[in-house]
């Protein structure tokens, strides 16, 4: 039933790690069959109408987004939804073949959408569909390297974009990147990035843990505040984070004392866990971040379906720490022992057990295209549309608090 596909979410970046986009689909369960026209169409008309509103049109800024898509879709009501200048229908070579499909591409170049080829043999440079596509899927073959370097510098002198699909390991990452493809995407950044050395807390992560400690025992505004004046860059950033749109403040929060007044100190808490993210010296990757606020907004979503408001935040907390490690350059267990959290915080990061392990779970198999995802989805009592809704809303929120 397409009421029980789950969407996948996979970052299109750039050579430098950046995310320029994203590319939608559903998980599939059968990774060698073709989705079905009916469940691109879903997937069409469901992605359009939660990354839309009346007020503000396309929520996800200049974000490029990836859909599959079939002949039959080509001229789909739901495509007015999208920024044509930002959308980018992917066809499989064999659809070039259908009757009235170099109609439809032309159509829809023309409108300012562009084509992404798939299924085409790189290696033969088949020049006779660059005139109808924007970009082309590539793979690299390492066992060919120097002659694969070959076609892909021809291809660098056309029009034509190249994106490599499934790129395996940080190493074939920078040799594209060095042979000039233009976009990624995939699952990589999930895999962590061989270290240089050993790392440790600078002076402003140091700063901000003690606050998150302070925070997590009320201690006194007053004295929030004295630790604060140490680091007024922090001061900045914090205020930043809590008047971005993610929040949805009506009024501008002016001072830390003023935030607490407004806030709580639990909300605090949340803002000062991405501060530390971002507060790393260690050059992590800028879709790592974006995927630790997507993954604890996700989470944190979920939780607001089925308890309170502070257990909620709690997972917000969760899905962030789960990728703190990788964002600080130190092992889960060192910064986990350098501030206290909630046991059932702990429990969900060691083991994914206990209250929270699920709902951290399902955020991170949406991630991976993973099968637990519709058992998770099951255990929890949370529906597929439900939970694709959590999905994207997370995306709409953290591009909101990055873009602060």
């Amino acid at each position: 039933m397409i009421e029980d596909n789950f969407i996948l979410r996979e970052p299109l970046l750039d050579p430098k790690q950046r995310v320029i986009g994203f590319q939608f689909s559903w998980l599939q369960k059968n990774p060698v069959a073709d989705t079905s026209v009916s469940d691109l169409d879903y997937l069409l008309e469901f992605v359009a109408g939660h990354l839309n509103d009346e007020a503000n049109g396309f929520l996800l800024g200049d974000s490029s987004l990836f859909l599959e898509a079939a002949p039959e879709l080509l001229a789909a009501e739901g495509l007015k939804l999208f920024p044509a200048n930002k959308t980018v229908l992917i066809l499989h070579k064999k659809h070039f073949a259908v009757e009235g499909v170099l109609d439809a591409v032309k159509n829809l170049r023309e409108l300012g959408f562009g084509v992404c080829l798939r299924g085409a043999e790189v290696t033969t440079l088949e020049r006779s569909f660059f005139s109808h596509v924007t970009h082309i899927e590539v793979g690299l073959n390492a066992s060919n390297f120097a002659s694969q370097a070959k076609v892909y510098a021809a291809l660098k002198q056309s029009s034509v974009k190249m994106v490599a699909r499934n790129v395996s390991t940080w190493q074939d990452f920078d040799a594209c990147s060095a042979l000039g493809l233009d976009s990624f995407v995939g699952k990589l950044h999930l895999t962590p990035r061989p270290s240089s050395g050993p790392k440790s807390l600078n002076s402003s992560q140091t700063t901000i843990l003690q606050l998150m400690e302070m925070v997590r025992k009320n201690a006194d505004i007053q004295q929030l505040e004295l630790v604060v004046k140490r680091d007024p860059t922090l001061a900045y950033k914090l205020l930043r984070y809590i008047n971005s749109a993610g929040f949805g403040l009506r009024t501008e929060v002016q001072s830390l004392k003023h935030a607490v007044q407004m806030l709580g100190y639990s909300p605090l808490y949340r803002w000062l866990t991405v501060l530390l993210a971002t507060a790393s010296t260690s050059g992590y990757s800028p879709v790592l971040l974006e995927t630790a606020i997507v993954r604890g907004r996700f989470a944190e979503i979920l939780g607001q379906m089925k308890m309170s408001k502070a257990e909620a935040e709690n997972l917000f907390v969760a899905g962030m720490f789960s990728l703190l490690d990788r964002l600080l350059g130190l092992p889960m267990q060192e910064v986990l022992s350098s501030i206290q959290l909630p046991e059932v915080v702990t429990e969900a990061l060691i083991s994914r057990g206990g209250v929270y392990g699920p709902y951290l779970a399902l955020a991170e198999a949406c991630e991976l295209s993973s099968m637990l995802v519709g058992s998770l989805a099951e255990s929890l009592k949370i529906s597929a549309e439900d939970v694709n809704a959590a999905h994207l809303a997370a995306l709409v929120w953290s591009k909101n608090v990055i873009a602060a």
